[in-house]
């Protein structure tokens, strides 16, 4: 019985990657040592995270005016680093979209001042506030924005156009790479790896040059300067070298698979198979506005909490696993990222099928 792994992340990868690590794990290139016994300072690891990087450059089509950068800490610790490094005592507008906007917002109180431009909490989250809602600063710092919400299920349909001279910010932790987007229109963009770039442990950094001087060094720790890992290649310190090594592994298949438009197109296909279902059906129903429906994370309940609870384990009995929603909202939750082939979500589809006709 084929396993298909719909977790929210750490998320499942590509199986062709899975089994590339599998043969290197115990000997890289004929050394007698696995990646992760392996010095980062060596000629073995070097070209490894060149090629990450090199990786990520072109499949996004980065030009020379940023930098791209590999941070332990995942997203969380960019909620906070990102305020050490750019707000210096200024105003930031923020627009909550979710548990992590949410979270990102209240880290970066702590220096300076946070206007929350808009936010779709009172309705738990279940739409992407309309651009002429947003109540933005003159002159802000940077604004803020998470470009899918993995708990909610929501995602911006068209990414905002960028307020002259205020960059825009943005958490791509669960649909970076996901789709075709301009990274010129950006100042930063920060994503964990865990959902489409390889497992937990690093999160990519893509920041324009020019906003890595704004930091006041006196004020922030070297390990959460962004200067800190442009000038030394991400390697000030021991870097995630597993974690980096996968995210190299991960975009090699990317571009195996003809780059991101090919990945944009397989997972619009995807997203709307699953929801042309979720739209005809009766049982199961979709909380989440349909024009702001994420193509990562379809979120979805039966008629009752028992039934999502049964649904989620006789899913699991037929190979279909981790379709439990997010503990603070409950329901279900398919994420149908990169790695997650059509066959999958076709599988998913039958079963729910099924399932709604035995519970009705």
């Amino acid at each position: 019985m084929a396993i298909y792994n719909f977790a929210a992340g750490p998320a499942m990868l590509p199986k062709d990657v899975m089994k590339r690590a599998e043969a290197e794990f115990t000997d890289y290139k004929n050394c007698g040592s696995g990646i992760m016994e392996l010095s980062h300072r060596g000629k073995l690891f070097q070209p490894v995270i060149d090629r990450a990087e090199a990786n990520v450059r072109e499949l996004l089509n980065i030009s020379d005016d940023y930098a791209v950068i590999f941070v332990q800490g995942g997203a969380s610790l960019q909620f906070s680093m990102l305020a050490m490094n750019l707000l210096n005592g200024g105003t930031a507008d923020y627009i909550d979209t979710g548990v992590w906007s949410n979270k990102a917002a209240k880290e970066a109180q702590m220096f300076g001042t946070v206007n929350v431009a808009a936010s779709s909490k009172e309705t738990k989250y279940d739409h992407i506030p309309a651009a002429s809602e947003w109540k933005l600063t003159p002159g802000a710092a940077y604004m803020h924005i998470t470009s899918n919400n993995t708990v909610a299920g929501t995602q911006y349909q068209t990414l905002p156009t960028p307020v002259a001279g205020v960059p825009l910010i943005a958490d791509m932790s669960s649909d970076i790479m996901s789709r075709m987007f301009n990274v010129n229109d950006f100042g930063m963009i920060y994503a964990g790896a865990q959902k489409n770039l390889g497992p937990s442990g690093v999160a990519l950094v893509i920041i324009r040059k020019d906003l890595v001087e704004r930091t006041d060094n006196s004020k922030v720790p070297t390990m959460l300067r962004y200067s800190t890992y442009v000038e030394n290649g991400s390697m000030f310190n021991t870097p995630p070298t597993f974690a980096i090594y996968m995210l190299a592994l991960v975009t090699d298949w990317f571009k195996e698979q003809g780059g991101i438009p090919a990945l944009e197109a397989r997972n619009n296909a995807k997203a709307a198979y699953l929801y042309d279902f979720l739209n005809g059906s009766d049982f199961y129903k979709s909380p989440v506005a349909p024009a702001d429906r994420s193509r990562m994370n379809v979120v979805f309940r039966t008629p009752s909490e028992e039934l999502d609870a049964k649904f989620v384990a006789e899913a699991k009995e037929n190979g279909l696993t981790d379709l439990k929603g997010h503990r603070l909202v409950g329901g279900c939750r398919a994420s149908i990222y990169n790695a997650m082939p059509m066959e999958g979500v076709q599988a998913l589809v039958e079963f729910m099928k099924k399932f709604e006709l035995a519970n009705k």
